[in-house]
C-alpha cells in the first residue's frame, strides 16, 4: 500500500478538508490513543479526522518507559484480566502489527532472599509466560529462566555480589514511543484519515444538547476553523478534564496525573548484557537497554502543576540514582546522566490518594450526545482503548458500521520489513551505506527506509551522520520535516530523533545543523532558523535549571522559564 506524507502541504490540505466537509468521527488528541482511535475509525470505513494542539506524541506518549509489556507487577495485584489483555497486545505488535518498531528485551530480576523468593517470584514469571503462550501470542520471546548468583553475575557483571543470591531472567518488549505514534498517525492517514498537528481545539460547537463540532486554531498559520463531526472522541490523556470543561459538562470520571521521570546514561556506565528490574518500596525500577544507552526509571508521584512541561526535580534524580546504586558495584553519579525526561501518566481517579494505587485500566463514556471520552490505560493496550472508543462512537451514528479490524492492520513499514532485513547486506552494498546504518534505518522506519535512502541517492551529503549526534543521518532530519510532520527544531531533536536525551549537551551542539536541514523543507529564512535555535537552547537551559531545584514547585517554575515557540 502507499505510504502517507505528513509535510506542510498535506497538513494545510487536511485542515481545509476537515473544515469543508462534516466528518463521521473527529479525534481530539494526537497521542497513542488518539492516533490509534483515528486508525480504528478510518479502517472501519468512517470519514475520520484528528487534531493535536502541539506535536504528535508531545505529551505522555513520548515520555514513557518505552516498554510494551504485560505488566508483570499487576499479577501481584491479581489483575489477571489487564495482564492477559496486555500480553495479547504485546504479541500482536511483536509478530504482526509492528515488528520493525517493537523488539524483545531481556530483564534480570535479582533475588535477595533464599528459598521463598525464588518460589514466589518464579511462580509469577512462569504464570506470565504461560498466559502469554496460552493466547497464542508468545512466540518470538524466549521463556524465563532461573539463574544462580554466579550465572547472574556473568550476565550482569555490574551487580554487586552481595546484592543478590540468584536471579530470574524473563523477556518483554520495547519501542521508541514517539516514533511509534508518528508511524501510527501516518498509517491512519494512508487509509484516508485527515490529520493536523499544531491545531488547538479552543471550544466545542453545540446544537441544543448535542456536540456537533469544534473550533480549532491553527497554531502555525494563525487561522481559525470550525470542524463538524457526527461524533467527537476526546482522547487527550492528562488533559481530559480540561477538554471536558470546554464542553461545560462535568465528566463521569476524573483523570489525575502521576509524574514519572527517567534518566539516560551511556551504555558503558553499567556493564550488563541484560536489562534489570528492581523492586522499590513504592513500585518497581527498570534499567532498560536503549541502543548505546540505558534508560533508568521510573518514579510515581502526584502532579498538579503544568501538564505540558512536567519537570524533574533534583529530588527525583537523587531517588533514581539512590535506588539503582543500591545494587551496582560501580556507583552512578550526576555526571553520568546524559538525559532526563519527565512524563505524566493519565490515571483514573479512585478513592486512594496514592497514585501508584490508581487504576491503570481505561474507561470510555458518552457524557453528552456527540461526544465520547476515553481515558486511563497504558501504552501497550492503546489498540483496545481505541476499539472501545470507536465502538462507543458508533452507537451515536445512524448507519451500519463494520467491526474493528485493527488486529490485522499492520503499521506502515511492517510489510516487507523482514525481507529487507534479510537483504540488509545487499542494500548496504547497493547504496554505499554501512550495514550498521542500514540496520538502524530498518529498525526505525521498516520498509519505509527506502524513502530515506531515496533522499540520500538524490543528495549524497544526506548520507553523512550529524556532526554532534552521529547515531543519526542527516537524511533523517529532512525526512522528519518532509514526511513525518515535524514543524519545529524541538520536534526533531526531542521526538523524531532522541538526540535531546542521548547526548550530554542535550542536543544544543546539533541544533543549528538540524535547523538548517529543516529550513528548505519548511520554508524558513535565517531569522526563523535563529529563533528555532535560540528557543531550543533556552528550553534546554530551563530544563537543566529545573533539575537543580529541590522540589516540584521550584522545578516547575524554573521549567516555565522557556516559553513554547510560536512561529512569526
Amino acid at each position: 500500500m502507499r505510504t502517507a506524507t505528513l509535510g506542510p502541504a498535506q497538513r494545510a490540505e487536511a485542515l481545509a478538508s476537515m473544515a469543508e466537509h462534516e466528518l463521521d468521527v473527529l479525534v481530539v488528541g494526537g497521542g497513542v490513543v488518539g492516533a490509534g482511535t483515528a486508525l480504528d475509525a478510518v479502517t472501519r470505513g468512517l470519514s475520520t479526522g484528528m487534531v493535536e494542539a502541539r506535536d504528535w506524541a508531545s505529551g505522555t506518549s513520548s515520555r514513557s518507559s518505552k516498554l510494551i509489556h504485560g505488566g508483570l507487577r499487576y499479577l501481584e495485584m491479581l489483575d489477571f484480566a489487564l495482564v492477559r489483555e496486555a500480553l495479547k497486545e504485546r504479541g500482536l505488535l511483536l509478530e504482526r502489527l509492528a515488528p520493525h518498531l517493537v523488539k524483545p528485551v531481556p530483564f534480570l530480576y535479582p533475588l535477595q532472599h533464599k528459598g521463598w523468593e525464588r518460589l514466589y517470584a518464579g511462580t509469577g514469571v512462569a504464570l506470565y509466560d504461560t498466559m502469554s503462550m496460552a493466547r497464542g501470542h508468545g512466540r518470538g520471546l524466549p521463556m524465563h529462566r532461573h539463574l544462580s548468583r554466579n550465572h547472574a553475575l556473568r550476565v550482569a557483571p555490574a551487580l554487586r555480589k552481595d546484592a543478590l543470591v540468584g536471579a530470574l531472567q524473563y523477556y518483554d518488549a520495547q519501542m521508541d514511543d514517539a516514533r511509534f505514534v508518528a508511524t501510527l498517525v501516518r498509517t491512519a492517514v494512508s487509509y484516508g484519515a485527515k490529520a493536523a498537528n499544531r491545531a488547538r481545539v479552543t471550544g466545542f460547537l453545540r446544537e441544543g444538547e448535542r456536540v456537533v463540532g469544534v473550533r480549532v486554531q491553527d497554531v502555525e498559520g494563525g487561522g481559525e476553523y470550525e470542524i463538524r463531526a457526527k461524533q467527537i472522541v476526546n482522547a487527550t490523556g492528562v488533559w481530559t478534564d480540561d477538554t471536558q470543561a470546554m464542553v461545560g459538562e462535568r465528566g463521569q470520571f476524573h483523570v489525575r496525573a502521576s509524574k514519572g521521570i527517567h534518566l539516560v546514561v551511556p551504555k558503558d556506565r553499567i556493564h550488563s548484557s541484560t536489562g534489570l528490574i528492581l523492586r522499590t518500596e513504592k513500585s518497581v525500577l527498570f534499567v532498560i537497554p536503549w541502543g548505546r544507552h540505558w534508560i533508568i526509571g521510573t518514579t510515581d508521584t502526584g502532579w498538579d502543576l503544568d501538564k505540558a512541561h512536567p519537570a524533574a526535580s533534583s529530588a527525583d534524580i537523587d531517588y533514581l540514582l539512590e535506588h539503582v546504586n543500591s545494587v551496582l558495584a560501580v556507583q552512578l553519579t550526576r555526571d553520568d546522566v546524559e538525559g532526563v525526561y519527565a512524563g505524566l501518566r493519565p490515571l483514573l481517579a479512585g478513592e486512594s490518594d496514592a497514585t501508584s494505587k490508581l487504576s491503570r485500566e481505561h474507561t470510555v463514556a458518552h457524557p453528552v450526545p456527540g461526544l465520547v471520552v476515553v481515558a486511563g490505560g497504558k501504552f501497550t493496550t492503546y489498540r483496545v482503548m481505541a476499539k472501545d472508543a470507536v465502538d462507543e462512537a458508533v452507537h451515536g451514528l445512524d448507519m451500519r458500521v463494520a467491526d474493528c479490524v485493527t488486529e490485522d492492520v499492520a503499521l506502515l513499514g511492517a510489510e516487507g520489513y523482514q525481507a529487507m532485513w534479510n537483504a540488509r547486506a545487499r542494500i548496504a552494498a547497493r547504496t554505499g551505506i554501512h550495514v550498521a546504518r542500514v540496520e538502524h534505518l530498518l529498525n526505525r522506519y521498516g520498509s519505509m527506509a527506502d524513502e530515506v535512502l531515496d533522499l540520500i541517492a538524490a543528495d549524497p551529503s544526506l548520507g553523512e551522520p550529524l556532526q554532534a549526534a552521529d547515531d543519526y543521518l542527516r537524511a533523517e532530519v529532512v525526512y522528519a520535516a518532509s514526511h513525518e510532520g515535524a514543524r519545529h527544531l524541538d520536534d526533531v531533536l526531542t521526538r523524531r530523533t532522541r538526540i535531546s536525551i542521548e547526548t550530554f549537551d542535550r542536543g544544543t551542539r546539533s541544533a543549528r545543523e538540524v535547523a538548517e536541514l529543516m529550513a528548505p523543507v519548511l520554508g524558513w529564512d535565517e531569522d526563523q532558523i535563529e529563533r528555532e535555535v535560540q528557543h531550543y537552547e533556552k528550553r534546554v537551559e530551563a530544563e537543566r535549571e529545573s533539575q537543580r531545584q529541590p522540589d516540584d514547585l521550584t522545578a516547575d517554575a524554573a521549567r516555565l522559564g522557556a516559553p513554547d515557540i510560536v512561529p512569526l
